[in-house]
């Protein structure tokens, strides 16, 4: 299992003069160490209209700017929001090609349909994301690898174009697909393409389902969108690291775990659904297979003991209750989704991973409002456990 970093440049309030300018700076010495230490991959997230959850609305330049002060680690969008409105198909394979390029072939590119407030920001039709986004899927790699490109379709009428540079890597950089359902981890396996799972707060058992839905379905896949199926599984969850549990929790990740958790659901509009799961869950105690069908939903079903207790805290946080830093750090570190502790403790939760098959630990060091400093030392720390995954 590599181990990679997840990126989001998050910026909290309170806000200093500046701050802005800061968080980004702050994110290239963040990627500079990583190179140093031996991570596998940088990968760098899309969001528009975010505000304190993420300043991350251009990555394309962010790893562009990465790539002039690294050597080796790998260069991932997680992901372009694939939508036309967002990134037409032959920008984003222009792109990522140049990336390609000043990277000397480092780039790993994702693709993602997005959500529904980022589809209102750039006045996109629902009804059209899931077809731009298999459009996307279909387009990039061809237009990568062939030296004249057509297509028709829908939304697109494009008539023998040399759509240059073409990328470094051959035949083309590996594709992704950013995925949070267990219908969207097969869709990603279908596809040939792999999957980014990017789910907050998954028991470990449903972790281990999911990746045998895409694992099957890749296995299944003979005609993938690029040129090659790229069964890879790559997992994102929360990590800091520091000399002991106890400073870990001083340093305010618990806090950082949680405020990101709220944060997340509320630009994505998910809280109230959260809310309503969690209460839902709880009736479906007394009727675990009430309503569930299909092989993945009895195998849920079976495993289903009610919502967890890192769901009932975070139920709770999103209902206003103030709920205490001790009592969200037992919660949310029952069930390994919260890597968070000493060295010793890290350790045990990352070989968690690799043992579920996970090819790509995605670790979200820079969460809230801790501080550069401890960030850059949970970096250091994880570094040096690397050697014992690889």
């Amino acid at each position: 299992m590599k181990v990679d970093v997840f990126n989001e440049i998050q910026d909290p309030r309170p806000w200093s003069e500046g701050h802005q300018h800061t968080r980004l700076n702050q994110a290239l010495e963040q990627a500079k160490l990583a190179d140093e230490l031996g991570y596998g991959c940088w990968w760098q997230v899309e969001h528009h209209g975010a505000e304190e959850f993420s300043l991350s609305s251009a990555p394309e330049l962010l790893l562009a700017a990465i790539s002039q002060h690294t050597s080796r680690i790998r260069l991932g969008h997680s992901a372009v929001l694939a939508p036309a409105k967002f990134n037409h198909p032959i920008r984003v394979a222009e792109r990522a090609a140049v990336l390609d390029h000043l990277s000397n072939g480092r780039l790993e590119l994702g693709l993602t349909r997005s959500t529904a407030p980022e589809w209102r920001l750039f006045g996109i039709d629902p009804g059209d994301v899931r077809r731009q986004t298999q459009q996307a899927f279909e387009m990039v790699p061809r237009m990568w690898t062939q030296d004249r490109f057509s297509y028709s379709g829908e939304d697109f009428e494009i008539h023998d174009v040399p759509i240059v540079p073409k990328p470094l890597q051959q035949p083309h950089p590996p594709l992704w697909q950013a995925a949070a359902t267990p219908a969207s981890f097969e869709e990603a396996g279908r596809r040939g393409v792999g999957v980014l799972g990017t789910t907050i707060w998954e028991p470990i058992e449903r972790v281990r389902r999911m990746v045998a839905l895409y694992r099957d379905a890749a296995a299944a896949c003979t005609e993938p969108v690029g040129s090659f199926v790229n069964d890879q599984v790559a997992f994102f969850t929360f990590v800091h690291c520091a000399e002991t549990d106890e400073q870990a929790v001083r340093n305010g990740a618990v806090a950082a775990a949680a405020w990101y958790t709220v944060q997340a659901l509320r630009f994505f509009e998910a809280a109230d659904t959260f809310v309503e799961t969690v209460a839902h869950q709880q009736k479906l105690m007394a009727d675990p297979t009430s309503g569930r069908t299909g092989d993945f939903l009895r195998a849920e079903a079976a495993a289903f003991t009610g919502p967890n207790r890192a769901q009932l805290v975070i139920g709770r946080v999103l209902q206003g209750e103030d709920v205490p830093d001790e009592e969200i750090f037992e919660a949310l570190n029952e069930q390994d989704s919260l890597i968070v502790g000493s060295p010793e403790t890290c350790r045990k939760k990352l070989r968690t991973y690799a043992d579920l098959g996970i090819d790509r630990l995605m670790a979200f060091h820079q969460v809230g409002n801790l501080s550069h400093e401890d960030v850059l030392t949970s970096l250091r720390l994880i570094g040096d456990l690397i050697p014992e995954f690889a």
